[in-house]
């Protein structure tokens, strides 16, 4: 893919958000490099599930796609000035430190905007650079409990809910990537490049903008989730996930109506559309009742027939066999850096029909560290000194 062909950032990015949305960005074309100190960043010595492939975290194989690998020491001083040196002929920084950590290494924005004004500086926090927030860890269970989203989780009897994927940071990440693209967009435009900042926090908001928007503006809320199995305090009967007799399906929004006919209910034919909120706990009890006395596929049919929004609950295995996933290619194999398979969910957008391909499998840390710095002119002998003293890792 070559769409940001040309385009050159920094991405001192670690845990989540920041290095996908870094990958993001460098799917589509951009020069990714990711600055990491000699021991590695965070999401390459740290797994989810404590899972690793070879040499490999399922965290850096998910966020380190088409991206080259400098390893360099910031608390050196050659390692800084080299940094600086790169800059220069950078159009794009981005970090997601904790406020004021670049500062104090002598890389903040003021800084590194004298060197290169057409700089797009590009920050990624847990709570924004300033306010009262400004120095709490931003992670995503935390931001689920503080922003609202785990007490709208869940069955309306039961405890506040976390989300089973770290949806905040991914989120987050596609805001970041979106406001990089805005940034380099308007320098295209004037010139300019600009100070750009984006937060998890209100990316938990915005993930919410549809019921909190609801509820700001006098939405009814007597629970704060979802009674009767109903997914959501917002939604009507039946919305929701329900158990077959064998597993689980998902029912979106119908009228009562076509359920009695689809599902055979004759006392469904009793209420109104209207009566899909007003009613909507009688309306969830007869379709949950009526659903856990067949099997999940014996119920396609007819749901298909009906018109009715439905899908069976698949789990993660049954994703594999997903003839639309495969259709898209949502999933590659390939062979990884460390020689062993390692299977990569895709970039989620097509451009002219075609998705971006993995150009550069997830690094090993430091694997183009003496390439960076040739481009940057530095000479063999220098780049060697830099590697002997400590201020830079190499393979």
């Amino acid at each position: 893919m070559t769409l940001l062909n040309g385009v050159k950032i920094l991405s001192f990015n670690h845990f989540l958000a920041g290095p996908l949305a870094a990958q993001t960005l460098a799917d589509l074309g951009a020069d990714v490099i990711a600055v990491e100190p000699i021991e590695g960043a965070f999401q390459r010595n740290w797994a989810v599930a404590n899972r690793f492939v070879g040499g490999d975290s399922v965290n850096h194989l998910a966020t380190g796609r088409n991206k080259r690998s400098i390893a360099v020491n910031l608390k050196h001083p050659d390692g800084v000035a080299a940094v600086k040196k790169l800059v220069e002929g950078a159009d794009v920084v981005m970090e997601n430190f904790r406020p004021g950590t670049m500062e104090k290494l002598g890389l903040g924005y003021e800084v590194l905007k004298a060197i290169n004004p057409g700089l797009i500086y590009a920050v990624a926090t847990g709570f924004g650079g300033d306010g009262p927030y400004r120095n709490r860890p931003g992670q995503d269970l935390l931001l689920q409990a503080m922003s609202g989203l785990a007490a709208r989780t869940g069955s309306a009897d039961g405890a506040p809910t976390a989300v089973g994927a770290v949806i905040i940071d991914q989120h987050a990440a596609s805001l970041y990537a979106m406001a990089v693209l805005a940034a380099l967009f308007a320098k295209a435009n004037t010139g300019e490049g600009r100070l750009v900042e984006v937060n998890l926090f209100q990316a938990a908001i915005d993930l919410q903008v549809e019921p909190l928007t609801a509820w700001l503006n006098g939405a009814s809320s007597p629970t704060p989730r979802g009674p009767a199995g109903i997914a959501s305090w917002f939604s009507p009967g039946p919305y929701g996930i329900h158990a077959t007799m064998d597993g689980y399906l998902a029912i979106s929004m119908a009228a009562p109506k076509a359920l009695a006919s689809a599902l055979n209910i004759p006392a469904l034919n009793d209420f109104t559309e209207e009566d899909s909120f007003a009613r909507r706990e009688e309306i969830t009890r007869l379709v949950a009742e009526r659903l856990a006395e067949r099997a999940t596929a014996d119920w396609l049919p007819p749901l298909e027939a009906g018109q009715i929004w439905h899908a069976p609950v698949q789990d993660y295995e049954d994703l594999r066999n997903d003839p639309q996933l495969a259709h898209m290619g949502a999933f590659k194999t390939v062979e990884g850096a460390y020689g062993e398979p390692v299977t990569m969910v895709m970039h989620p957008a097509r451009y002219d029909g075609k998705a971006p391909d993995v150009r550069l499998v997830p690094q090993q840390l430091g694997a183009q560290t003496r390439d960076i710095l040739a481009e940057a002119g530095y000479a063999d002998g220098e780049i060697a000194a830099l590697v002997a003293n400590g201020a830079f890792g190499a393979r």
